[in-house]
C-alpha cells in the first residue's frame, strides 16, 4: 500500500511563508502608486477650481487671470505658484502682483497660506495705481465655502508707492497691517483691520492732523446678512448687500494720531438707498479743536458751521475729551445737531 505521507512537509509550507514575505511590498507598492494617483488628481483638481472661481467672479463683473501657474510638492504639500495674478473689478479698482506662492497640505487641502514675496499693486479707480512692498506680505485663506470665508492678511514694514504718473497717495508707509474676516452664526460675519504706525507722503489733511506722528487706524465690526445675493462689482454687492438689510455693529473705530484721538465703541451703520452712509456713531475725541481745524481746512467748512460745531465740542468737553454723537442721516452728516457734510458715499 502507497503511503499519503508527505515525504517533504517543507514543500507544502513555502508557498504560504513567501506570501508572507512579499505581502508587506505588495501593500505598501499599492499605497504609493493609490496615494501618486490621489495627489495628481488633487492637482488637477486645485486648477479646475481656480478655472472655476474665475469664471464664477466673471459672471460678478470681476476679471481674474494670470500669466502662468505651476503646482507641486508632492507627496505632501500643494504648492501652488502663480506668476502675475490679476484681479480687477468692472469699476476700475484691481489687484496684481508679480507673483503670488500658496501652500496647503494635502490633508488639509481648504486651507491655504499665501504669500506674495515681491508685494502688489493697487489700481485705483481714480488716481492710477500704487505699488505697495513689504518686509512680509502674507495671508491664509481657508472654509471658502463661507459668508464670508476665514481670512487673515498680514503686512510687515509697508512701503506705499504711487507709480509714475499717478495721483500722489496719503500713506507712505506703515509699520504693519492686520486684517481678518471671518463667517459666525446667524448669517453674520466679521471682519478687524488694523493699519498701525502709518505716516503720511506728504501734505494733505493726514499730514496736518497727525502733525509728524504715526497714525494708527482701527476698524472692528459683525455685520448682518452676510450671505446676501450680490450684483455686478463691488459696487453691485454693497448695493444688493443694503437692500437685503445688510448693517453693521461697530465694536471699535479709532483713529491714533499723536495727541489727536477719536475713538467710538458702539455704533450701527447701514448704507441707503443712495448709496450713503445711515446710522450713529458715538465717539470720543481728544483735541477735538485741533482735528477740526485741519478737516475744516481740507474739506472746505465754512467759518459759520467750524464755529458751530466748535461750541457743540466745548459743550461736551470733559477732561480734554468730547463725547459727541456723529449722525448720518437723509444724506447729511451731523455732530450734534450742526449738519457738517453729506454724508459718505459707499457707492
Amino acid at each position: 500500500m502507497t503511503s499519503l505521507k508527505n515525504p517533504d512537509p517543507l514543500k507544502v509550507s513555502a508557498a504560504p511563508r513567501r506570501f508572507w514575505l512579499y505581502a508587506p511590498f505588495v501593500v505598501l507598492a499599492i499605497a504609493v502608486v493609490a496615494w501618486t494617483a490621489g495627489w495628481f488628481w488633487m492637482r488637477g483638481e486645485v486648477f479646475r477650481r481656480m478655472d472655476l472661481g474665475a469664471r464664477v467672479l466673471g459672471e460678478s463683473g470681476y476679471r481674474v487671470d494670470w500669466d502662468a501657474r505651476s503646482l507641486s510638492g508632492f507627496p505632501f504639500r500643494l504648492d501652488l505658484d502663480i506668476a502675475a495674478p490679476r484681479l480687477r473689478e468692472i469699476s476700475g479698482w484691481g489687484l496684481s502682483a508679480p507673483r503670488l506662492k500658496a501652500e496647503a497640505f494635502v490633508f488639509a487641502p481648504d486651507h491655504w497660506v499665501i504669500v506674495a514675496p515681491g508685494g502688489v499693486t493697487l489700481n485705483r479707480r481714480v488716481g492710477g495705481p500704487v505699488t505697495i512692498g513689504a518686509k512680509v506680505l502674507r495671508g491664509s485663506l481657508s472654509d471658502m465655502g463661507a459668508h464670508p470665508p476665514r481670512l487673515s492678511i498680514e503686512g510687515i514694514g509697508l512701503i506705499f508707492a504711487a507709480a509714475p504718473g499717478a495721483s500722489p497717495v496719503a500713506i507712505a508707509s506703515a509699520e504693519a497691517l492686520h486684517l481678518h474676516a471671518k463667517a459666525g452664526p446667524m448669517d453674520q460675519g466679521a471682519f478687524y483691520v488694523e493699519i498701525d504706525k502709518a505716516r503720511s507722503a506728504g501734505p494733505g489733511l493726514l499730514n496736518d492732523i497727525a502733525a509728524d506722528a504715526p497714525v494708527t487706524l482701527i476698524a472692528d465690526a459683525i455685520f448682518s446678512h452676510a450671505g446676501a445675493p450680490s450684483g455686478q462689482g463691488f459696487a453691485g454687492a454693497l448695493r444688493g448687500w443694503g437692500e437685503a438689510g445688510g448693517g453693521l455693529n461697530i465694536r471699535q473705530l479709532s483713529v491714533l494720531a499723536g495727541p489727536i484721538t477719536a475713538e467710538s465703541g458702539s455704533g450701527a451703520l447701514a448704507i441707503g438707498g443712495d448709496g450713503r452712509l445711515k446710522g450713529v456713531l458715538d465717539f470720543r475725541v481728544k483735541q477735538g479743536r485741533r482735528l477740526l481745524a485741519a478737516w475744516g481746512a481740507h474739506s472746505g467748512l465754512s467759518p459759520e458751521v467750524a464755529t458751530s460745531t466748535q461750541a457743540v465740542l466745548d459743550a461736551h468737553d470733559r477732561g480734554g475729551v468730547a463725547a459727541v454723537s456723529v449722525n448720518f442721516q437723509a444724506g447729511q452728516t451731523t455732530i450734534g445737531p450742526v449738519a457738517v457734510a453729506p454724508a459718505p458715499r459707499v457707492y
